[in-house]
């Protein structure tokens, strides 16, 4: 039986690794958004190992009033300076990224903080304890948008319903076949790109039928 006073679970959408046409993309969000409830837009695009600060620039900027208006938090991956420079409403650090402490100290109290725990409960209780807002595990499932993964186990995100006071985010491989399980096993958020972006019936469709899994989840675990 699940806790009662849980909260929903929501869906966290991160981009595809590269935007060729900026205009084309967001025209997708909105469709996407149209499909139902998203939490946040984490914008994840990549050369290589690195991060593509341009494209981060421009993507940022041809989304920011959509979330504003839609109350989604809108979230940069990798860089604190980044996501300060562009006044974001978050960055999302890897473990090898910035130390969650000194990332801190340069965006101020205000912005939000996820980490990367892949599938660790040392790391999580590290960085909970160094001031981050939310820790994500990950991946539950093969992706394509991430080659480096470590898997992770659903019993991860129990834990941390059961020992951690932050939020925990879900993430690698999630679709509307496999999600149910991480909702079920305490997921309070569903980080999903392709799932959404590649979906046959187009991102709105996607989203729609993402927050129907929540809702069937969380009612089942109630029963």
């Amino acid at each position: 039986m699940s806790d009662p006073q849980r909260e929903r679970p929501r869906l966290y959408l991160i981009t595809p690794p590269q935007i060729e046409d900026v205009p084309a993309f967001v025209d997708l969000f909105r469709a996407a958004i149209q499909g139902g409830d998203v939490a946040s837009l984490q914008i994840r695009l990549k050369k290589g190992d690195a991060i593509d600060t341009a494209a981060t620039r421009e993507v940022t900027q041809a989304v920011r009033r959509i979330c504003q208006a839609e109350h989604i938090a809108l979230i940069i991956n990798d860089s604190p300076q980044l996501a300060r420079a562009l006044e974001v409403d978050g960055v999302h650090l890897g473990m090898d990224d910035m130390d969650i402490a000194e990332a801190r100290d340069l965006v101020g109290q205000d912005m939000i903080i996820g980490a990367t725990c892949k599938n660790s409960r040392h790391q999580a209780m590290i960085v909970g304890e160094a001031g981050a807002d939310y820790v994500a595990f990950g991946a539950f499932y093969p992706t394509e948008t991430k080659s480096d993964t470590t898997p992770a186990d659903p019993e991860v995100l129990t834990w941390c319903q059961m020992f951690l006071t932050l939020p925990c985010v879900a993430i690698g491989g999630i679709t509307l076949e496999n999600a149910a399980p991480l909702v079920s096993a305490g997921a309070d958020f569903l980080a999903v790109s392709s799932g959404v972006w590649n979906h046959n019936d187009g991102p709105a469709a996607a989203v729609a039928m993402f927050n129907r899994v929540i809702d069937e989840a969380m009612t089942a675990s109630k029963v």
